[in-house]
Formats: structure tokens, sequence, C-alpha cells
């Protein structure tokens, strides 16, 4: 296997990409091209839209709500094409089968089964012990993200649910935030999504943001419900312990960090993104100096003690050295360690799978407290303190003001960089602030942690990730979608949404309308939206080579960031919005 150097993380981003590289010029991307190519929007089209209007877009995403809604009367819905051909649901182990799943039995050659025990918390159950893995039952109706994710995933949903409330969806909504409820309540806590495989971790807490958007809506309405409130507020509760709880704690920082229950490699990955854990393989093993003891030498004969997952046979090669042909050295047979799998899937529920952010491929995830989870758990804490206060509840509420003031204080300490104007995250083993720029530095801006002078610095450094088509998640080439030059909606909408609130709203308003047009320029050429875009280029065609490949149709949360950001966006851009032949500049930064 003929190997290169690729970008290296925190803070040293100049370092060559040529395994990257090597990799574009594969004959992955010409596959996921045609894969692409062949796949219907959820709205039901395919082909080039009949006009250039807001109008049209509008109606797409619109009608897409219902294409994309789920419900455990579809046979349609069990499918899991990412893992397994079996249709099987799974129900809590105390929770009877309705009559609804029991008809889905009947109509569709699904298999309803049991789980094998009570879960009081995420991680109690071991997914590898069921088998084969299905889908976990849920009550409501709800929105997926569109083609391979056909289930309710977790931070995915509050950007739907945005939305759908601002499309009048409040019921549906609702159900969606209540299935979290259900979630909580027999599957430990708000999963990554409702798959067996996914009993073991959590995904980025948004959950106390989800409940007050639709009771916001339902109060707006004058169908506003004090006993609703209550009950959200309980679950909200359980959902935060998690977070705070040791596993997920960040050393002695007082700060949280993501943290996966299980073991080993994840299955979505094993079965989706093929050739994944090799390529991380043979990075490490070329590269030695650049992460934690993650490449252990391991054979059947002699296995390590310190591996797991499968074992690779891999060489190094070198043309760089010689005039001759590469030249190989037997590097033998070995294996990612069980510490490189455990960072694998914690960055799995950062949500930022993959991106070189946490160390190269995500692998020291684990190892640090991030940007983006502290600033939702303030967030999450100053939603408690709001619902106690409503409730009545004035002691609880002054306890949640305090934890509030304590983690902001902890951000202030721990991830903010004077020097560097931004926000970082912090290694809290190697007791260092990371020095990877991420677009996840507006986070504390969105949740109000950030002073007015620390807003300012930070919207100065906007032009570190400005691009024609809005803000990309970092400034480093890494081939994971979650690095330059792709963009996606929910960054914008919370780094746009964090500049309003500090006050800098021409710069929300010309980010907002760079991402918009872009999104419907590539709406106005394939009649499609899309899960992530190239910001650059200001367009749907993707090349990402870590990971997996493909730019998916649909797309829930974008649909949802869409109709937020055009609702803040003044009218004369709007009017803009319907030109087809406006163009935006590269910004002169």
């Amino acid at each position: 296997m003929l190997l290169g150097a690729a970008t290296a993380p925190g803070g040293a981003p100049s370092r060559g990409a040529d395994l990257m590289q090597k990799l574009k010029k594969t004959c992955v991307w010409a596959l996921c091209v045609f894969l692409l190519s062949a796949i219907p929007s959820s709205a039901g089209t395919d082909s080039k839209p009949a006009d250039n209007s807001l109008d049209q877009i509008r109606a797409y995403i619109s009608t897409g709500w219902d294409s994309l809604t789920r419900s455990l009367t579809d046979c349609a819905t069990v499918v899991d094409t990412k893992v397994s051909s079996a249709s099987v649901l799974y129900l809590p182990a105390d929770v009877a089968v309705p009559a609804s799943v029991q008809q889905l039995e009947k109509q569709c050659n699904v298999q309803a089964q049991k789980l094998p025990a009570v879960i009081h918390h995420i991680g109690e159950m071991d997914p590898g012990k069921i088998d084969p893995a299905g889908l976990l039952y849920l009550e409501n109706r709800y929105v997926v993200p569109g083609g391979r994710f056909n289930e309710m995933y977790g931070w995915d949903s509050y950007f739907i649910i945005r939305g759908l409330v601002r499309d009048g969806r409040v019921d549906l909504a609702k159900g969606m935030v209540e299935n979290f409820f259900f979630e909580i309540e027999h599957y430990g806590g708000v999963l990554n999504a409702n798959r067996t495989y996914y009993l073991t971790r959590s995904q980025p807490p948004f959950l106390t943001s989800m409940i007050l958007a639709v009771y916001d809506a339902q109060k707006s309405s004058g169908h506003a419900s004090s006993e609703w409130l209550a009950k959200a507020y309980d679950y909200a509760v359980r959902d935060h312990e998690l977070w705070t709880s040791e596993a997920h704690r960040a050393g002695s920082t007082g700060l949280s960090r993501y943290f996966d229950f299980g073991s080993g490699p994840a299955a979505e990955s094993v079965k989706d993104e093929t050739g994944h854990y090799r390529q991380v393989a043979a990075y490490f093993l070329h590269q030695p100096d650049l992460g934690r003891k993650y490449v252990l030498g391991s054979s059947a004969s002699k296995p390590s003690t310190l591996a797991a997952g499968p074992m690779f046979a891999l060489q190094i090669c070198d043309a760089a050295k010689t005039m001759a042909p590469a030249s190989c050295d037997p590097a033998g047979t070995i294996a990612l360690s069980a510490d490189y799998y455990k960072g694998d899937r914690a960055m799995r529920e950062s949500g930022f799978d993959i991106s070189f952010r946490f160390g190269p491929y995500g692998a020291e995830t684990h190892h640090y407290a991030p940007v983006c989870l502290n600033s939702l758990l303030y967030k999450t804490e100053k939603d408690l303190e709001q619902m106690s206060a409503e409730l009545g509840r004035k002691e609880e509420s002054e306890k949640w003001r305090q934890r509030a003031e304590q983690r902001k204080a902890d951000v202030q300490k721990y991830l903010w960089d004077g020097e560097r104007g931004l926000f970082f995250d912090y290694d809290f083993e190697k007791q260092a602030r990371s020095t990877y720029e991420y677009v996840t530095t507006f986070y504390p801006l969105w949740a109000g942690i950030a002073t007015p002078e620390q807003a300012r610095a930070v919207t100065q450094h906007v032009g570190k990730f400005e691009q024609p088509g809005g803000l990309v998640m970092s400034p480093y080439e890494t081939g994971g979608q979650w690095d330059f030059p792709y963009a996606w909606a929910p960054n914008q909408l919370m780094a746009i949404e964090g500049m309003r609130r500090a006050g800098f709203n021409d710069d929300a308003n010309r980010l907002s309308y760079k991402f918009l047009s872009m999104v419907m320029e590539n709406f106005r050429r394939d009649g499609t939206i899309r899960e992530k875009y190239d910001a650059v280029k200001r367009s749907s065609e993707t090349q990402v080579t870590a990971g997996y490949h493909m730019n998916i149709v649909g797309f829930g949360w974008t649909n949802g960031v869409f109709l937020a950001l055009l609702k803040e966006l003044p009218p004369g851009e709007v009017t803009r919005l319907t030109k087809e032949e406006d163009q935006v500049p590269v910004p002169a930064h």
C-alpha cells in the first residue's frame, strides 16, 4: 500500500496532504458521483425545477417533511441499509407489543423482538449481543435526515424541529421530542439514533432547545401546557445527568467530554465506510509521532492485549527517497488499539465524523473538553434554569443558575485563547489547549458564554472560515467531510445566530445570504437539497476521502436551517435570492 503524509492535526495544518490527494484520485469518487446521480430527491423530483423562484424551494421543503417522515406502521421504516438486510424491530423489555407493531409483523415480514433486559442508562446493554442489529421502537412519527439515514437522529432533530416549527408542523415536532422522552425512559438516554448499535452513545445535547422550540410555538398559538413542560423538564434533567456522570467528565476541568461506552470498531463504519479502518491504520503506521500509541503489532499467533478489532497486513512504501519505483518495507500484521476505537466512537457521538479536529481521524476525541459540547451544556443549564423558574421551582432554578455560571467560568479558563481571539478545545490529559481552528468557536456566542469583547474578537476572525458559500468547518483540508472545504447547515445556523445575539447583524446577513444562495443555486441545477456543500466551489459535488463518501439528498437539517436563516434575512436580501444571475464574490480577506 503506497502511503504519504496527511495533514497533521492541532497546530500543524501546513504538512502535506499527499495521502489524501492520492486517495482522491481513486475510483471511489467516480463511483460516488454515479450513485448520487441516481438518487431521487425527497420531494419526488430529480429534474431541474420548472422555475427559479424561492417558492419552488419552499415547496420542495414543505413536501419534503412528508416524504422524510417515518412511522412504525410503514414497512420501509424498519429497513437499515447501513448494516443488515434483516428487518427486526426491537421493543423495550418492559413494554407490551402494540397492536400497530403486530400489524407491521403481518404486513411487512418484520420480526418484532423484546430487548433482553430493561435498560436504565446508556451503555448498560452490549449491542454486540443483540443479533441481528435492528431498529428500536418509538411511539410517534419522526422526520429522518434522508437517504441512508432512515432513523431519528439526536442532534439532526433539533435543526429539523426548527424547520417544522417554522412550517407550522408543531404536532410532528412535539411527537419527535416525546420520542426522545421515550428513549430516555426505555433506552437510557437520547441516542445517536434509534438503532440497537447506538445503545452505547448519545449525540450533542440539544434536548432543552428542542423542548423550548416546541413549547414557545405552543405558547404563540395559545396551546402551551405547564403539565407538558413539567414532564419535559424532568426528562431534560435526566439527559443532563448523562453528560455530568463520571464517564463524560473531562478530567478535573469541571467540563464534559464525548464518550462512547462501547468498544472496538463502530458497526456502521465496518459496513458502510469501506476500508476506513485500514486507511487509519496505514496512516498511523506511517506517522508514528502524530498520536498516542494507536497502531500495535498483532497477529493470530501473538495477539496484542491492547488491540481491538480486525488486523491489517500493511507495508510502508516510499518513492520519494529513490529514483526507482517505490520501495516497500514489510510492516507485518497490525491492529488498531482499543484506545483508538474509543476515540473513534467518541468522535461519532460528537457528530463531527470525520474531522482531524481531535487529532488524526478524531482518534483523541475522548481526551478533549470540546467547545461545542460545553457550550451546549451551558445552554442546557440556562434552559433548565428558565424552565424550573416557570414551573415555580425557585430553589432548582437557582441551582441551575449556579451550575451554568460555574461551567461558564470553566469554559473561560480552559477554552478561551485571548492571544488568538478564539475558543479552542482542551486536551485535559496533556493539559494543553488545541490550536486547531474550528467553526465551533462560534458556539459560545450562540449559547451566551462569550463576553462582548470575546464575541467581537471571534467575529473579527470570521475570515478564517468564510468562503463564497458560507462558513467552512476549518481551514484544514484533511479529506474528512467535517473539515475544509465543506459547509454544513447546522454550523451556519449556530454561528450566524451567535453573531446576531452579539449584535453583528451585518456579518450574519452576509453569511446567511452566501449559504442560502449556494443552496438555491444547486437546487436550480438538480432540484435537490443536500447534506453538505463545498463552500469554496459553491457546489453540492463533494470529494470526501475519509469516512463515508456520499452527499445525501433530503436533507432534513439543511431544510430546517434554510427556513430558520431565511426568516431572519432582511427583505432586500430575500429578493436577491430569487435572481439566478446573482453571483457571490470570493471574500476579500
